[in-house]
């Protein structure tokens, strides 16, 4: 028997479905052997058994462990390379440093931010009704809202986001070279350090300049510092900016939907929105990835220590055991245990932050300009495929 390969490729003219082929494997078995890169690894089909696993401790995010399924083949390391922060770390080195940065994405800080967000947003939709139509939805609002959020946050010049966003968005890019991305990750190594040389010179009153200071205290050294900003910088501008684009693509498809959020002034019916649409989309569609470091008996097979793990929070987050009628999106639905930012201790840091922003753009962008609505037909709309993060490369729209 053939073992399918990951991921699998989307069914034309369903761009925020699961593959047909994952669907089907989940129907199957909860553990299905699939080959990814240069390896077989097991990929866990559905939301109760990946919450599990991915709260086992015996399962590792470190890359460099053995069986870990990599997607591509890693950059090459280099003394300008600062890797991406502690994503791809274990306890208890992870959550060190993790802690560094936890107080500014509490929920309570995060929530302060919500009138810049909210200015922001109106900015940006001033100048797009004052310019020309159709609008590209992508460079027009999508990237610059979280861009210009997460620079205010950290302490990233704004006008350097032409530099960090083609940089990311090669380095997330499965189908760039080794060579490509290589390069992207020299650049923004060698960017965030430099930036981090500032803030040790000259520090400011943001999220960079507080990492300055554990250097200085010797908690924290000038690499992991810059590598942590790596890491926050792509994060914190690549996902929240293309579940903005892909879903109001999706409400636009689902016009009874649109209406309800567009005609609601319930900011509970908003934050629901945002936990569908999450779930819905699930922009991070090619699976969390983990190394086995012993062996775990699950589900009829055994785990051995060495093989690789895969966890499609697209499969997890369309289980009909967790959400009944998984296809059909709901903006009244209560999908607030959906798996989108992850389970577990390596669960995403910046959730408040993006929830935050989905619910300004979701709550403002329709309202204000109600009659918005695709400038060419889906099939002319270029879709991610090929990135670790999925979205579109572009939306022209217009009213």
């Amino acid at each position: 028997m053939s073992v399918p390969v990951y991921p699998m490729t989307r069914a034309t003219g369903c761009p925020f479905d699961p593959p047909p082929q994952l669907r089907d494997l989940q129907g199957e078995a909860p553990l299905v052997k699939v080959r990814v890169f240069d390896r077989t690894a097991w990929m866990v089909t559905r939301y109760a058994d990946q919450r599990k696993l991915l709260a086992d401790r015996r399962l590792s995010s470190d890359v460099g462990k053995p069986g870990y399924p990599n997607s591509v083949a890693r950059p090459v390391q280099s003394d300008e390379d600062t890797g991406i922060g502690f994503i791809l770390m274990d306890d208890p080195e992870h959550s060190r440093l993790r802690r560094m940065v936890t107080a500014p994405f509490m929920i309570k800080r995060v929530e302060a931010m919500r009138p810049q967000v909210q200015e922001i947003v109106d900015n940006l939709i001033d100048d797009m009704l004052a310019g020309p139509k159709p609008v590209d939805l992508v460079t027009a609002f999508a990237l610059p809202v979280p861009s210009l959020v997460i620079c205010r946050l950290l302490g990233v010049p704004y006008e350097d986001h032409d530099f960090f966003q083609q940089n990311s968005k090669t380095l997330i890019r499965t189908s760039a070279s080794i060579e490509e991305r290589t390069e992207a990750r020299n650049n923004i190594g060698r960017y965030l350090n430099e930036l981090m040389g500032a803030k040790l010179a000259n520090p400011e009153d943001d999220l960079l300049s507080g990492l300055a200071e554990r250097v200085k205290a010797g908690e924290l050294t000038r690499r992991d510092a810059a590598g942590i900003g790596v890491l926050l910088l792509i994060a914190g501008h690549e996902t929240t900016a293309n579940m903005i684009a892909l879903g109001t693509l999706a409400l636009l498809e689902h016009p009874d939907q649109l209406a309800v959020l567009r005609e609601s002034e319930d900011p509970k019916l908003v934050a629901g929105a945002v936990e569908e649409l999450l779930r819905y989309l699930n922009i991070t569609h090619n699976g969390r990835r983990r190394a086995v470091l012993e062996d775990i008996e699950f589900a009829g097979e055994v785990l051995k220590a060495g093989d690789g793990v895969i966890f499609p929070n697209d499969l997890g987050n369309r289980d009909a055991d967790a959400f009944p009628d998984p296809d059909r999106l709901d903006v009244s639905r209560d999908a607030r245990h959906h798996i989108a930012f992850g389970f577990g201790v390596h669960q995403c840091l910046g959730q408040p932050l993006a929830r935050m922003e989905l619910q300004v753009v979701y709550g403002t962008l329709y309202r204000r300009i109600p009659a918005l609505r695709r400038a060419v037909g889906l099939d002319e709309i270029p879709f991610k495929h090929d990135g670790a993060v999925y979205g579109v490369y572009s939306l022209p729209v217009t009213w």
